[in-house]
């Protein structure tokens, strides 16, 4: 019997039907007996459909220059040679078991290009900004499942606790149409970084803060979203959702002025 951390490993090829018999059998097995893990699993199913039923408008085409350095790449690795770590091409099974921990959020990624797999010494902030619009897409998704609701105080005190970030939210964020979910760790491709989520008018407001960061402020447009993006000290905060650039610019200068 699989455990469930044994088990993490397997629930993106489970979810895309590409274990064997043998594995498959195993997981069912343990779902059965195991409601986190078949609540875990239902969830990436339902992330998984949500993202193809949305594929049109996450897919991007690559830049001529980024499809000549994949093909550079290609013709330089042997089936017998590893990959460079995050670079390139990765066999599945290769980057499934180094990200398994984060796997919707590495199918979101692949989605829109594969850009993100191949870093150089510091991100743009478009890239940067759409890989986080991907983690913003999965995030809404998975708190909509899970009915995330958590307190200004719980979400300030994991702050301090994960980032050293003694943050203090908005207050009043109501006066802004804003209504608080909650907030979690999420992965980008320079480290971690903490997003905090809002909702307005039924939409999911993301925040995200780079921490030892800075990026010139800015807002520009990523798969079908906005993202307002500034710093203070050495944070950066990007803020994304689905709205008009007017009003993203209204909701993005409510929270940059109150968000300590």
């Amino acid at each position: 019997m699989h455990s469930c951390s044994s088990l993490d490993p397997l629930v993106t090829p489970y979810v895309d039907g590409e274990l064997a018999a043998a594995d498959r059998n195993a997981v069912n097995e343990h779902a059965a007996l195991c409601p986190p893990c078949r609540a875990r699993i239902e969830r990436e199913r339902a992330v998984r459909d949500a993202m193809q039923a949305q594929h049109a408008q996450l897919q991007v085409a690559a830049p001529p220059a980024l499809r000549s350095r994949c093909e550079r790449l290609a013709a330089r690795v042997t089936p017998d040679a590893p990959a460079p770590p995050l670079r390139l091409p990765l066999p599945a099974a290769t980057w499934r078991s180094r990200l398994a921990p984060f796997a919707v959020a590495a199918t979101l990624l692949l989605i829109v290009g594969g850009a993100f797999f191949l870093r150089t010494t510091q991100l743009s902030t478009r890239v940067i900004a759409a890989e986080l619009t991907a983690d913003h897409l999965k995030c809404a998704v998975v708190n909509s499942l899970a009915g995330t609701s958590q307190s200004a105080a719980y979400v300030e005190s994991s702050m301090a606790t994960r980032f050293g970030w003694h943050a203090h939210l908005p207050e009043q964020p109501e006066a802004a149409g804003l209504e608080l979910i909650g907030a979690r760790p999420c992965l980008y491709g320079e480290g971690t970084v903490a997003h905090i989520m809002y909702r307005h008018e039924g939409s999911t407001i993301s925040v995200f803060m780079l921490p030892r960061r800075q990026r010139p402020e800015e807002q520009l447009g990523v798969l079908g979203h906005q993202a307002a993006v500034w710093s203070d000290g050495d944070r950066t905060f990007v803020v994304v959702a689905r709205k008009s650039r007017e009003e993203l610019q209204r909701i993005a200068s409510f929270i940059h002025e109150r968000l300590r």
